[in-house]
């Protein structure tokens, strides 16, 4: 029933509807008006049309004086002024620019909350200007985004599959003597998760805070409707990110695609890895699955901390002291280097498109190389000149796809990106064993990202994410190393040729991806 309801009131049943009622209004209902009741013609459908006509252009004039991307103004612009009717009935319910009314004032407690423990006094900056010399204004355009901070004191482990990533969680889960923090996209019932689940219920048992919180939507297929009654009764505080209800809302748009866990405020995991059985190749829907993630330990696990209480206070409505549950221990760890995880979010959360202007910034300062992995490819003309331009003056620059498609209409968009990029001479590869689903990026040896946000329009825009930023720290050889052998395996797409019906196809959907 909750998957009928959830296609019911999809954007694209609503979608269908308006281009149904458009049709009726623009085509039929003036036919039939005119054939059988030609009075009314002229005193119904005509103020009508001029009406939608001019709200139309409002809607328009409204979005170009937006800071949405180019390329959403764009097919906003055709649809408002060709095909008024539709398009402001999509815009109508689907373009958002402000909170929900019942998270607004929760929101702004949450900053007031987070800015207590995140202030940088102008000697922190200096040291950290020092410290991360050309780097710098990366770190600081995180922090003046986000108001997450550049840590050092951290160790940083690299899981290069997620067999080994989900060894070392289940690990230290056990070791948990005060809290757990989880947090996903996706939770699947399987092998894995009920291996999880297992330490979790004892856990909590023995008077550990076990907090879970997943993604409504992107778990609709994968557990029952209650499954979070279930979680609670065994003594699990769970929240469901984002609970779906049968109405047609922006909210749906914006779901919670983070991957991280928390322990006891020492030590934190990022991945791309959802909690489900293919993910640890136990199942192979898609073949071997390619994964990665890092354990931190350290200074830099208290912004997982700040991250994780910010979404599930403003969810669950309730505002805690979030350094409660900052370690009172001090780590002192061997690694060196420097550590920011960050998060990123809806434009009325963070007041930033964070997550592409960190990409941006990466590709546009890189001097050697760039490499990236990433599961989707669909951008738009910014990161595309960008990581051209990054090629066209030298830079080496390397993306590695999937070979085998979770979705064929993505993959596909997926592939008619290469031809431009090619042009440039970016080299494109595609993992030749089945699905990579990492998203990470490596440059110049001495900085790289890893986390959860794909190259695509849904993670750069609408999701909530989360990644770590990683400075001269000794896991970016580990993660270079794994690239390296990823090269050697992948398939070298220089001579792909995408056949000319899907380059049309493609080009048609891409102008709909900013929508999406």
């Amino acid at each position: 029933m909750k998957k009928f309801l959830k296609m019911l009131f999809s954007r694209m049943t609503f979608v269908i509807i308006a281009i149904i009622l458009q049709i009726v209004i623009s085509l039929i209902l003036p036919y039939a008006i005119l054939h059988y009741y030609p009075v009314l013609y002229g005193y119904l459908l005509v103020p009508l049309d001029i009406i939608f006509s001019v709200l139309g252009v409002v809607f328009t004039i409204r979005i170009i004086n937006s800071d949405m991307p180019t390329e959403g103004q764009l097919i906003w612009a055709i649809l408002l002024l060709f095909l008024p009717l539709f398009g402001i009935l999509i815009y109508t319910v689907f373009v958002r620019r402000k909170p929900p009314k019942l998270h607004k004032k929760l929101y702004q407690n949450v900053r007031e909350e987070t800015l207590k423990y995140v202030k940088t006094s102008d000697e922190e900056n200096e040291q950290n200007k020092k410290n991360l010399e050309g780097a710098f204004g990366q770190f600081q355009y995180i922090y003046n985004a986000t108001h997450m901070k550049v840590h050092s004191n951290t160790d940083v482990k690299y899981l290069n599959l997620g067999e080994v990533f989900f060894k070392e969680l289940i690990n230290e889960l056990k070791q948990a003597k005060k809290y757990i923090f989880m947090e996903y996209f996706i939770i699947e019932q399987g092998q894995l998760w009920n291996s999880i689940l297992k330490i979790l219920t004892e856990k909590a048992q023995s008077g550990v805070e076990v907090r879970v919180m997943y993604d409504d939507l992107g778990t609709i297929n994968k557990l029952p409707s209650n499954y979070h009654k279930k979680l609670t009764a065994l003594g699990i505080k769970c929240v469901r990110f984002n609970a779906f209800r049968p109405i047609m809302s922006a909210v749906h748009n914006n779901r919670d695609h983070r991957k991280m866990t928390i322990i006891d405020g020492k030590v934190g995991f990022v991945s791309g890895l959802n909690l489900a059985d293919e993910y640890v190749n136990i199942t192979h829907p898609f073949g071997h699955w390619k994964d990665t993630g890092v354990k931190i330990t350290g200074d830099a696990v208290k912004n997982m901390v700040i991250m994780y209480l910010q979404l599930f206070d403003v969810q669950n409505q309730k505002l805690e002291t979030f350094s409660k549950y900052f370690s009172e221990e001090k780590v002192i760890t061997s690694g060196g280097g420097f550590v920011c995880p960050y998060g990123d979010g809806p434009k009325y959360f963070y007041d930033e498109y964070v997550a592409i202007n960190v990409y941006l910034n990466m590709i546009n300062q890189a001097k050697k190389y760039v490499w990236i992995t990433t599961p989707y490819l669909i951008i738009d003309n910014k990161l595309t000149n960008a990581l051209s331009n990054a090629a066209m003056r030298g830079v080496d620059v390397r993306i590695i796809t999937p070979h085998k498609p979770d979705k064929k209409i993505i993959f596909n968009l997926t592939r008619s990106s290469y031809r431009a990029l090619q042009k440039a001479g970016v080299k494109i590869y595609e993992y030749s064993k089945g699905f990579i689903h990492s998203k990470q990026v490596l440059c110049d040896d001495n900085i790289g990202i890893l986390g959860t946000i794909n190259f695509d329009y849904r993670s750069l825009l609408h999701h909530y994410e989360c990644a770590v930023l990683m400075y001269k720290t000794e896991c970016l050889k580990d993660m270079k190393k794994d690239f390296n052998q990823l090269f050697d395996i992948s398939i070298d797409m220089k001579n792909f040729k995408q056949k000319a019906i899907t380059r049309l196809f493609c080009a048609i959907a891409k102008l709909f991806t900013p929508m999406l």
